[in-house]
């Protein structure tokens, strides 16, 4: 079974061996991290010293979701892994692809939203996203972290001023992370019948923030920052390796786990590349960039849009 990152660094430094030779892809991580050029023997050297870690529990470490101390495990992941993958060539996710299960009050909460007691909210039964809005505000932590992120998320937005994004960000990962699945999931992917429900979808996470920039950069721009970022290029590798397509699968998935995808893509929102639906009137996604003026990067600016825009899996 795979360890913890975290726990695995721990044995590793007690060892004198495992010391030295992580030391080592500590500094080959750097210069990567820092676009260094490595000349011949040090890229043999880091190569070497990855290899060296084959008995290790580092070598086969995980850094599971929702963990104290994430972005320190998903950089004990990178420094191990970076000699010889990257997150755009599909690399191993670090986060273990199992869809967690939470054992909550939805159902209760929901049935207090359709009684008595609430029946002044009118318009439920017609629009699932305002219904499930509803569910989350009798919760207290779905209503505390919702509300942390939307007024973070709101603050500049619409003036002159600009909000701060990176906050923002953070804020929806704590909401995707901290509030069981049973109600991010029904608060983002709530199935709706008219434009006035796709619009409340829509701006579930406050896109004029988290989303959109005043002009649409570049999507390899998008990459690079992703990739300068442990949290978003773990999540990246998750996102690439649960929804990755296959024309000839029934349901579009290479791992057939329809389920572990969402998951994956609820991963995506609130790191450089967040993700969101593009109009009121369907469920198609898309990242807010372009590929216009990509040169003869092209093609690969193609695939990185594509993984969202025309992804059957997802």
């Amino acid at each position: 079974p795979s360890s913890d990152c975290v726990m695995a660094e721990q044995l590793c430094l007690s060892d004198s061996t495992c010391n030295a030779t992580y030391r080592t892809l500590e500094n080959c991580a750097l210069a990567k991290t820092r676009l260094l050029s490595l000349d011949h023997d040090s890229r043999v050297r880091c190569l070497n010293a990855e290899l060296d870690l084959g008995n290790s529990s580092l070598l086969h470490c995980k850094c599971h979701r929702r963990m104290k101390r994430q972005e320190h495990c998903l950089r004990i992941f990178w420094t191990v892994h970076s000699s010889m993958t990257d997150a755009e060539n599909n690399c191993e996710s670090p986060l273990p692809s199992t869809v967690e299960h939470w054992k909550t009050d939805y159902n209760k909460l929901a049935a207090l939203v359709s009684g008595k007691i609430c029946s002044q909210l009118a318009g439920d039964a017609a629009n699932p996203c305002l219904r499930a809005t509803h569910v989350c505000n009798l919760s207290k932590k779905c209503f505390r972290l919702r509300t942390d992120y939307a007024s973070i998320c709101t603050k500049g937005a619409g003036s002159e001023d600009v909000c701060d994004r990176r906050k923002c960000h953070r804020g929806l990962r704590n909401f995707f992370e901290k509030v069981p699945e049973d109600f991010t999931k029904r608060i983002l992917f709530c199935p709706c019948q008219d434009e006035f429900c796709g619009e409340r979808r829509r701006k579930t996470i406050v896109p004029d923030c988290s989303f959109q920039y005043n002009t649409k950069p570049n999507c390899l721009w998008l990459l690079d920052s992703c990739l300068e970022d442990h949290i978003c290029k773990s999540r990246l590798a998750d996102f690439q390796q649960n929804c990755q397509p296959v024309d000839m699968s029934p349901d579009g998935c290479s791992l057939h786990n329809h389920a572990a995808c969402l998951q994956a893509y609820m991963g995506m929102i609130g790191t450089p590349m967040t993700p969101n639906y593009v109009s009121n009137s369907s469920v198609e996604v898309s990242l807010w960039c372009t590929c216009e003026n990509s040169g003869n990067q092209k093609e690969k600016c193609d695939q990185i849009l594509g993984l969202f825009e025309s992804n059957k899996c997802l």
